[in-house]
């Protein structure tokens, strides 16, 4: 007998938003459109919950006047891919995006436990394609926060951070577009 190969269907952000439009998929289903696929989001309990409330706290502080930072919006990266981001900060008021969703951020924060080779690999290579410049992911499982720096956007695959460090809950951090804030790793951490 041969084996049947099985076909599957890349959509665009247009094909995505247009599922919405018509109801087969509602606003706050948990997926997210990744590289053309829909992926269903990693479910949030009480401690990956409570890292995303202290992180969009933390960063408030530390970005203050003039930045938004925006809790699980999606941002749209490119044509193929609207990650929805546990945290994403960026640039102006909450009305500048009414025509459509923050095409870049001046930091991406994903929150992951069960998720955090998603969030390793394929978030980087979209963030780092999008060009984002700071990516942290507060990693659940080691409790550190991994910092992807330096991107190198290039072709989809090969998109990725040139610099990926893991701070220690004992450290500090500094965002690159907050260069006089500085954020304690513990204050991330549940």
């Amino acid at each position: 007998m041969a084996e049947s190969t099985i076909r599957t269907r890349r959509w665009t952000r247009r094909e995505y938003s247009r599922l919405i439009d018509v109801g087969v998929l509602h606003e706050d289903d948990p997926i997210e459109l990744l590289e053309g696929r829909l992926v269903v989001a990693e479910p949030q309990h009480t401690p990956h919950a409570t890292a995303i409330d202290l992180a969009g706290e933390a960063l408030r502080q530390a970005f203050g006047a003039g930045w938004r930072v925006r809790i699980q919006l999606p941002l749209g990266l490119g044509p193929d891919s609207e990650p929805e981001p546990d945290v994403a900060v960026v640039r102006g008021d909450a009305r500048d995006f009414l025509a459509d969703h923050p095409a870049t951020a001046a930091l991406v924060v994903e929150v992951s436990d069960a998720g955090l080779e998603l969030d390793r690999r394929l978030k980087a290579r979209i963030y780092a394609r999008a060009r984002i410049t700071d990516y942290w992911v507060v990693n659940l499982v080691d409790r550190v926060v991994e910092v992807h720096r330096d991107p190198i956007a290039a072709r989809r695959r090969r998109s990725r951070y040139r610099d990926v460090t893991a701070i220690a809950a004992r450290e500090r951090i500094v965002p690159l577009a907050a260069p006089f804030s500085s954020i304690l790793i513990a204050d991330l951490l549940p």
